[in-house]
């Protein structure tokens, strides 16, 4: 059984949820998830794809299934999520793109409506409109209730890489080298492979969220999430930014900590 999450005070504008290990973590959000569908429908969620996200909507689906029947039909048609980014380049139905994630991992195992779960246009003919667009899309539905962020090596959140001020907003952005190195192995392992571009929501939609959750899982990402615990915020370290925001819950597991069993 997994055990209780302990709650501290990562700073004076980051609460701390630390748990066992990402499968913890996946239930976790997943729940707090669920819960912001009941207490906030009107707002959309935002929403992340990769490996620290994959464990989240297996728990999703699971805890939906879960739910009395007329209960789980209300969330599912009242379901609204943004995501918070998509390669240039790749055609929705590409099975590497993210788009084709968010409907293996979220639509399908969870019923919903490919409508109601938002991603930019990695396709479109001029990326630099599709981001344009897709920011006064989430604007119009009144933009996010709840983001869920996942956290890069080098700091990024969203596909907003180092150095990044605070206040950029969605557009096309070139992916570094580490980026492109780190999200190989869904491109036969190879980086080159990976696009050099993506539309991403900046740092000025994220943080224009009424809450956010940022998830980190893992013994890599102990160096980088320990940095942005600490404080301050910093453009070459974007995810840092999220001092500025009142209401950011930080849900880790003891690796990402950088706790050993005994720690």
């Amino acid at each position: 059984m997994n055990q209780e999450p302990r709650c501290s005070s990562a700073s004076s504008s980051l609460e701390l949820i630390e748990l066992s290990d990402p499968s913890a973590v996946a239930d976790h959000v997943a729940a707090l998830l669920l819960n912001e569908r009941r207490r906030r429908p009107e707002l959309p969620l935002g929403l992340a794809t990769g490996r620290t996200m994959d464990p989240i909507y297996l728990a999703l689906a699971r805890q939906l299934s879960l739910l009395p029947f007329a209960e789980g039909e209300r969330l599912r048609e009242r379901w609204l999520s943004f995501n918070l980014d998509e390669y240039v380049g790749l055609a929705a139905d590409d099975p590497r793109s993210f788009r084709a994630a968010m409907m293996a991992r979220l639509v399908l195992p969870l019923g919903l409506d490919p409508e109601r779960v938002r991603l930019p246009d990695g396709s479109a003919a001029d990326p630099d409109a599709e981001a344009n667009r897709y920011r006064c899309e989430l604007e119009a539905a009144g933009g996010v209730g709840l983001q869920v962020l996942g956290l890069g090596l080098n700091g990024h959140v969203g596909f907003n890489e180092p150095p990044c001020d605070v206040g950029v907003r969605c557009r096309c952005v070139n992916l570094s080298a580490s980026t492109r190195a780190a999200n190989a192995p869904a491109f036969g392992g190879n980086p080159e492979a990976v696009p050099a571009r993506a539309i991403t929501l900046g740092l000025r939609e994220i943080l224009a969220a009424r809450s956010i959750l940022l998830v980190v899982t893992g013994a890599a990402k102990a160096g980088v999430l320990r940095w942005i615990l600490q404080g301050p915020a910093t453009p070459e370290l974007p995810a840092s930014w999220l001092h500025r925001h009142r209401r950011v819950m930080v849900v880790a597991d003891r690796a990402a900590l950088g706790c050993g069993e005994n720690g």
